[in-house]
């Protein structure tokens, strides 16, 4: 026993001596027990110095700290040794300065001796402290990377299904698609304007060429948009993303013709299902009428040349930014053709029937946050596909549609015949197929590049 009083008054010294963190954090553990009740232990502690008391302090306190030190290093030693800190702790070992603090570093686990003090006299535990000091700076998204991306997916689906189905039940009772499409573009131009102002992200300058750069983009932008709104305000929302899922190919066919590009034999076959299942599909689609096939078919041409505009446009301004002036051009766009088209009709009697049917709280509701779903899906999906490889960006489109046809089915109750099901399966499967061997003849277009 007498040793080990020894060895501990030993180790306050030294600590004492060498940091006066420790010498604190230890005082304030004895002070808070009684250790240091005497007088002549608080004089010998306000002098910063044990060796000045010497051999009283150690006859006065020597078997107190005997009692204290066994339980508080039984403290510490239960914590695995990886939350200790980054240097081990050797309590007998004679070193000329103290080791195992470094007030430089604030990442550093400090010693034993000084965490169990000041825990005790704050009325924490050893472990909580220890799991404080050595928190990790990693952040949680490079941590999990892979959860991080599901998120993004699972919001990107959940925003997309819940946009069109609330896009639908508008038409219902307010069948004017220009306008609804103007309105969708405006919310989302306001949502910008507010992340600019906050700074979230920083607005990126624009210029004279950029503008020109983006303008066909945004032309081709609004175009398809519109179309696509007024496919949905004609036909069921599961019959518009059928005749949808004929974009690859357009695309391939623009990639061949227009772009000269040489499209494999292998990518036109897969093509084949997807033409053979909208054909079923469309045949015999209960709700199936000229006007919402057409402008479905308007769409997938205008979102091919936007996507040819957008390769022709590529710049160094992150997507969020470029999303954003292209919304505002559309904006602008889209304001024309809603006034001229729908406009007489709106002020004679579209908005007094929509404000009759549901009141001008819940129209003027949905119309913002179908509007703000709008956008969001929108830039989650540009936001989602940056993280992601070109394949797992096809299958997770592909899963999209399905997600949001097979959802408008229940929550409609849309009726479909046998052939329109089996054609919708057909056409999806063509879509899975010719986008996965697609993604993977660009990853090894890809690998050639780099090795090259």
């Amino acid at each position: 026993m007498a040793a080990f009083a020894s060895v501990s008054s030993a180790a306050v010294s030294a600590s004492l001596g060498c940091e006066k963190m420790e010498f604190r954090a230890l005082s304030s553990s004895f002070r808070a027990t009684g250790v240091l009740s005497s007088g002549k232990g608080r004089r010998c502690l306000q002098q910063n110095s044990v060796h000045s008391c010497g051999q009283e302090l150690r006859r006065t306190t020597a078997n107190q700290i005997c009692a204290k030190r066994p339980a508080l290093y039984s403290s510490f030693l239960a914590k695995p040794v990886a939350s200790r800190g980054l240097l081990a702790f050797t309590p007998l070992k004679k070193t000329s300065s103290l080791q195992s603090v470094n007030p430089t570093n604030k990442h550093v686990v400090a010693s034993p001796v000084c965490m169990a003090a000041a825990s005790d006299s704050e009325g924490a535990s050893v472990p909580e402290i220890a799991k404080e000091s050595a928190a990790t700076t990693e952040s949680f998204v490079s941590k999990y990377p892979a959860l991080v991306t599901g998120f993004f997916f699972f919001a990107w689906y959940f925003l997309n299904v819940i946009f069109n189905i609330m896009n639908k039940k508008l038409y219902n009772y307010f069948p004017y698609p220009y306008f609804v499409s103007a309105i969708h573009l405006g919310v989302g131009v306001a949502y910008c304007c507010v992340s600019w102002l906050l700074g979230m992200p920083k607005r990126a300058p624009i210029d004279g060429e950029l503008f020109k750069l983006l303008l066909p983009v945004s032309i081709c932008h609004a175009l398809g948009h519109v179309m696509t709104n007024v496919s949905f305000a004609a036909v069921a929302v599961s019959f518009t993303h059928t005749i949808k899922a004929l974009e690859p190919f357009f695309n391939a066919a623009a990639s061949q013709f227009i772009l000269g590009q040489q499209i494999p034999v292998t990518l036109w076959l897969t093509l084949a299902p997807i033409v053979l299942g909208v054909s079923m599909a469309s045949l015999t689609e209960l709700s199936f009428n000229w006007k919402g096939f057409i402008s479905a078919m308007t769409a997938n041409v205008a979102f091919t040349y936007r996507n040819i505009y957008s390769k022709k446009a590529m710049t160094g301004m992150d997507s969020t930014n470029v999303y954003a002036y292209i919304s505002i051009i559309s904006l602008v766009l889209c304001i024309p053709p809603a006034i001229l088209i729908e406009g007489p009709q709106l002020l004679q009697s579209g908005f007094g029937d929509a404000i009759a049917k549901v009141g001008i709280n819940k129209f003027l509701s949905d119309l913002f946050w179908v509007g703000m779903f709008y956008h969001l899906y929108n830039q989650l999906a540009n936001n989602t596909l940056e993280r992601v490889a070109p394949l797992t960006h096809a299958v997770g489109n592909v899963l999209k549609r399905v997600f949001v046809i097979g959802f408008s089915i229940v929550v409609f109750g849309n009726k479909i015949s046998t052939q329109t099901g089996i054609g919708t399966v057909i056409a999806i499967g063509g879509v899975a197929l010719y986008s996965y061997i697609k993604a993977k003849l660009e990853e090894e277009k890809r690998a050639k590049t780099a090795t090259s």
